[in-house]
């Protein structure tokens, strides 16, 4: 039963009993008794005093006396000050325990034909270089957003702009030719983005050098260091040669756009492959090659409707002074696009493609000001969703060694990043003994479950708007607030259960009113019950962070009840019953839970 529900109806039922008025239920304020008083759940008498016309304390009597009577879900109550706090009665909590074992997937809503479809972008990388620690904070948000929407009851597609144009690309194409001597992935032992960011690195470290070059000669014909600077950085032969190249593509040669189409096919492989090892994935993959033309086709409708403005230069802008903003360029006076540009035409792809509801862009905190202002201009342009769109803003991550840089070819590798936290798990959980009679194939199973599970919960578990430390080692942890931690209570719930099995113990699917429960029983169902209030928060919130944080919280209750009693062992056969039902849908609630953050949970450890 919905013991929250039933003592809202039986309060709005005894308020107009007791004071003739009946009350909206939203004036009906439940929350967790606060610990070191008795009760399991508090009303908040305040909002009835006009009503009654008496003090909190004679209000919260006379409402208590009532449910009482009233309402079986009730036990007993006590008054403290204006709050009244309500014992709930142990046949309610059998039947709450009851109700959440009826549900495989407790606190979620299943989509209908008339949900919301919800579009979230993420990933959104470079073909020019390898996925790094930033992109996987960016996945594993994204992907564990997606999830918490889905269980929110909304229909969901998953979605990724790849920027595959522009003259980054060119830099890499252009290393390739020049020093790449026609290696391939395979050749070089790599994968393909990997040889790619190579030569974006190998550009970046011959430019710099043409740079120093000439800016030494310029300095010499008298221009200061700063000036000298500036016009090496424009006048080195190789980013004259990368911005040849970008007009080329733009051109359409032929040569060119086939060694594009071939070295971005390189990286996607590998793309692919970091994808798959991260658990996340997509419905749909929009190019911003495809995408940038699109979007000056709608730059120029809005222009030719008065929503933007033309300058003498031929550049195209719209101005959002009205809107506390500046000006924003839109085309510049050759004609080429700007992001903002090729945002404008991947959400009129989008739009063509999906009945879009609600659109979260998944995208650093860096980019606030961009998606304010996209979202003005979507909304100019006839966007339903474009003046709501959700600019879901995180933080940077890094090392503790560091930032990331790279063109210096110093970037925290995502793949590399994995292989480590797979690699330190296997050591770790070697050291603790977690992998005694298993094969070699499930060890390493084991081994990578954790590892992943590690390195996602630890990145997931953090408000996703502040900047964060990954510490690698604290991460891999089987004690605190940690993934390993929540996935060995998991494996340990599951082995309990298998030695249940194995001793012939059926468990029912209802257990019967009378069963006995003592208070960290009573806490425990409690606290599974709060599940659902967490996942509807967490949609609300755009919060993966609650969902960690609730399925750590239920992981230490369940530890502190497993220390404090045996569950297999006890004398009573009915008190057994209830224990392994309830360890049972404590197991279940924290797989779920942890499937909301793209992470598994392991049978055995």
């Amino acid at each position: 039963m919905n013991i929250e529900n039933a003592i809202c109806n039986a309060v709005i039922g005894v308020v107009k009993e007791l004071y003739g008025q009946e009350v909206p239920a939203k004036m009906v304020q439940l929350q967790k008794t606060r610990s070191g008083f008795e009760g399991n759940l508090t009303l908040v008498v305040f909002p009835f005093l006009k009503i009654s016309k008496k003090n909190p304390e004679q209000t919260a009597q006379e409402i208590g006396e009532a449910l009482v009577a009233k309402c079986t879900a009730v036990a007993a109550f006590n008054v403290v000050k204006g709050f009244l706090n309500l014992v709930i009665a142990k046949e309610a909590w059998v039947g709450l325990l009851n109700d959440i074992n009826a549900e495989a997937r407790f606190g979620e809503r299943k989509a209908t034909d008339n949900s919301p479809l919800v579009m979230i972008e993420y990933s959104s990388p470079n073909t020019n270089k390898p996925l790094h620690l930033g992109h996987v904070r960016n996945n594993l948000l994204g992907w564990s957003l997606a999830k918490i929407m889905e269980a929110n009851g909304n229909k969901v597609v998953k979605t990724n702009i790849v920027n595959d144009r522009g003259i980054h690309i060119c830099k890499s194409m252009l290393a390739w030719l020049k020093w790449g001597n026609g290696v391939t992935p395979e050749q070089a032992g790599k994968k393909g983005d990997h040889l790619i960011g190579d030569f974006y690195v190998a550009f970046d470290r011959h430019y710099k050098a043409e740079c120093d070059e000439l800016k030494a000669r310029y300095m010499q014909e008298g221009l200061s260091e700063d000036a000298a600077m500036e016009k090496a950085k424009a006048e080195a032969p190789l980013i004259k040669e990368a911005r040849e190249m970008l007009v080329k593509w733009e051109q359409g040669d032929k040569a060119v756009r086939a060694l594009w189409e071939k070295m971005n096919n390189w990286v996607y492989a590998g793309f692919d492959e970091t994808y798959k090892a991260l658990g996340v994935g997509f419905d749909k993959i929009y190019y911003e090659s495809e995408t940038y033309l699109e979007g000056k086709k709608k730059v120029e409708e809005g222009l030719a409707k008065g929503l933007f403005f033309r300058k003498e230069d031929n550049s195209v802008w719209a101005d959002l002074t009205a809107d506390g903003l500046d000006q924003k360029l839109l085309l510049r006076s050759d004609g080429t696009s700007v992001y903002m540009t090729q945002d404008i035409g991947t959400a009129d792809m989008r739009f063509k493609d999906f009945p879009i509801d609600k659109m979260i862009y998944v995208v650093g905190n860096e980019q606030n000001y961009h998606f304010q202002v996209l979202s003005i201009l979507l909304d100019r342009l006839g966007f339903k969703w474009g003046k709501e769109l959700v600019h879901f803003s995180y933080g940077m991550v890094e090392l503790p060694n560091g930032k990331m840089k790279s063109r210096e070819g110093t970037v925290v590798d995502a793949d590399e990043l994995i292989a480590a936290m797979i690699d330190d798990a296997r050591k770790t959980s070697d050291e603790l003994g977690k992998f005694k009679d298993m094969t070699e194939e499930e060890k390493q199973n084991v081994a990578r479950i954790v590892g992943m599970g590690a390195l996602k919960y630890f990145i997931l578990k953090v408000d996703a708007r502040k900047n964060m430390l990954f510490n690698p080692e604290e991460s891999i942890d089987f004690n605190g607030n940690t993934g390993p931690f929540i996935q060995y209570t998991y494996a340990r719930i599951r082995s309990i259960l298998r030695k249940a099995e194995a001793e012939n113990i059926a468990l029912p699917t209802a257990l019967s009113p009378e069963m006995p429960l003592n208070d960290k029983e009573i806490e425990l169902i409690q606290k599974l019950n709060e599940f659902a209030t967490v996942v509807e928060q967490a949609g609300k919130d755009y919060s993966p962070s609650g969902i960690a944080n609730y399925c750590y919280e239920l992981t230490k209750d369940f530890n502190q009840f497993y220390h404090d009693y045996s569950i297999l062992n006890t004398d009573a056969e009915n008190e057994r019953i209830t224990r392994l039902v309830l360890a049972q849908n404590v197991a279940k609630v924290i797989k779920n839970g942890m499937e909301l953050l793209g992470i598994e949970v392991p049978e055995r450890m």
